[in-house]
């Protein structure tokens, strides 16, 4: 079998960690990934030794689901305070810088009073040092900017920190990615390299073209032991899907959440993909589906659920580019995501809005995206405008329409949409849920729940529609999918209050002759 051609088993998953945590921006960009370890991570791992069954109990409660409580069996506990103990032991610079922001922030508050911020700089933390600017907003209000390429060639970024797990999608869920680590299990590969590695692009290609055993082995530096297992996730023949490219026309499938692949026979773009490897579930578009080269990959913004490196990962060697939204430059909140992706090996095209992104036979417009940050100061995000095969696809994610003329804007610039495509998860979770660790001053209850991560209700949705005019509107990014638990925790029934606007928002539509729909699982256009 060594030297036999083969391909990855097409429920072949990986999961991406740092220091055993999942994977995701606000823990991979260093100065973010800093404050996670140090005021969410710790914390929840000192929380599950105190009192191991009541997070087990927790996880299991489905009315806590989403919530932070580690889903690891107790008869395990050792196993998580060691890994604690690693961290501390490990990470403990990471850590220091963490207590160094707060206390800089704290710096600011007290003596940031609108005169000259030069006299502060030597009472800052040595640890920020050469790290940050000091700078007055045009109110008087101080802030520190991160000077964020130099964070990833300090002590911040460690790669070892980065590791990643193959197994088998069983179609199980699995435990919430934000507060479960993932320990060492026998039906796990455990790989010892970082994201970059150009090992994992060897292996992930093998979906659409075979190689052999020994020269994973090889890229990968496997021992004998992690060879054999690897050789079982291997197969003869390639799982893809027959009509994954088409040879005329347009097509746009819907492959679950904020996940769409728009087709021509000559390109292919992928929008915040987030992909089912379930082969066999019947219910959906999977990895096998894709087409073997994906021109463009468009990153809306960095929430957990639209910059998936678990997928991402899978990819790498098979794109183009990735496309994504410029961030502020410093911001705590706003990790640049285009300084992210490349250090993990990607290559990325970064955008502002308007800037036009062009590709065979068609171009992609970044457009401005509106609310769903719980009001905090991040410009990393945008919607796309994308021009193919004669169509014009408005791709809106979870943008709100709390400001109905932006969308009067866009149409004057750009056109009549054929598609509209809208988020509509309308109550989402409030501001500590997800930006607790980044906030250094306390945030009363009532007002983080004034904040969410909302996108549009129904009057918002249709006030987009109104100024856009699309003559199609499709609600998806609602997190329903059930392979999409492990990321999203979100429950809905049809007396859920987003279920309800979305009702409301589909019959506004019908009443105006606009084709509308609510999508789950997969759907298919084609012209």
């Amino acid at each position: 079998m060594a030297d036999q051609q083969l391909f990855l088993r097409s429920k072949v998953i990986v999961e991406p960690l740092i220091d055993r945590f999942f994977a995701w921006p606000y823990t991979l960009a260093p100065v973010q990934s800093a404050m996670n370890l140090a005021f969410l991570q710790v914390p929840l791992l000192e929380s599950y030794l105190q009192s191991p069954q009541v997070h087990v109990a927790a996880s299991n409660n489905p009315d806590l689901r989403g919530g932070y409580f580690i889903n690891i069996a107790e008869e395990r506990a050792d196993e998580v305070r060691d890994l604690l103990a690693a961290i501390k032991r490990d990470r403990a610079e990471i850590l220091r810088f963490a207590e160094a922001i707060t206390a800089g922030q704290e710096l600011l508050r007290a003596n940031a009073t609108g005169f000259d911020l030069t006299p502060l700089y030597p009472k800052l933390p040595p640890e920020l040092g050469g790290l940050v600017e000091l700078a007055y907003d045009t109110d008087n209000q101080a802030q520190m900017r991160f000077l964020e390429p130099l964070a990833y060639t300090s002590g911040l970024y460690q790669e070892s920190r980065q590791s990643v797990q193959l197994s088998f999608e069983t179609g199980i869920e699995r435990p919430f990615i934000l507060s479960t680590p993932r320990l060492p299990s026998p039906d796990v590969l455990e790989l010892e390299v970082p994201f970059r590695h150009p090992g994992l692009e060897e292996l992930f290609r093998t979906r659409v073209r075979p190689t052999t055993l020994s020269h994973l082995a090889d890229a990968l530096g496997l021992d004998g032991a992690q060879a054999g297992r690897l050789s079982g996730m291997l197969s003869e023949e390639p799982g893809l899907a027959a009509d994954r490219h088409i040879e005329e026309g347009g097509r746009i499938r819907y492959f679950g959440h904020a996940c769409l692949v728009l087709q021509t026979p000559q390109a292919a773009l992928v929008t915040d993909p987030f992909i089912s490897a379930d082969s066999t579930a019947g219910d959906r578009y999977t990895l096998d589906d894709l087409p073997d080269f994906i021109d463009l990959v468009l990153i809306t913004h960095g929430h957990q659920d639209h910059i998936v490196l678990e997928t991402l990962l899978q990819l790498r060697g098979r794109i183009g580019t990735i496309v994504v939204p410029r961030s502020s430059r410093g911001n705590l909140a706003d990790p640049s995501m285009a300084l992210m992706l490349r250090n993990q090996g990607f290559p990325v095209t970064e955008v502002d809005d308007f800037d036009e992104v062009e590709f065979p036979g068609g171009k992609v417009t970044s457009t401005p995206f509106l609310g769903e940050h719980c009001d905090l100061d991040i410009r990393a995000k945008s919607t796309y405008w994308a021009e193919l095969a004669g169509k014009k696809v408005f791709i809106g994610a979870d943008s709100s329409g709390i400001q109905p003329a932006l969308y009067r804007h866009i149409r004057q610039h750009l056109g009549t949409a054929d598609y509209a495509f809208l988020g509509m998860e309308c109550d989402g979770a409030p501001l500590t849920w997800l930006y607790q660790a980044l906030l250094t001053i306390a945030i009363p209850k009532k007002m983080s729940n004034s904040r969410k991560l909302s996108g549009s209700n129904a009057e918002q949705a249709a006030a987009i529609m109104t100024e856009l005019g699309a003559k199609e509107a499709y609600v998806y990014a609602m997190g329903e999918e059930p392979w999409l638990g492990h990321v999203m925790a979100t429950t809905y029934n049809e007396d859920t209050y987003q279920i309800k606007q979305i009702e409301e928002f589909l019959t506004w539509c019908k009443d105006r002759g606009i084709q509308a729909g609510h999508l789950y699982g997969q759907q298919e256009w084609r012209w």
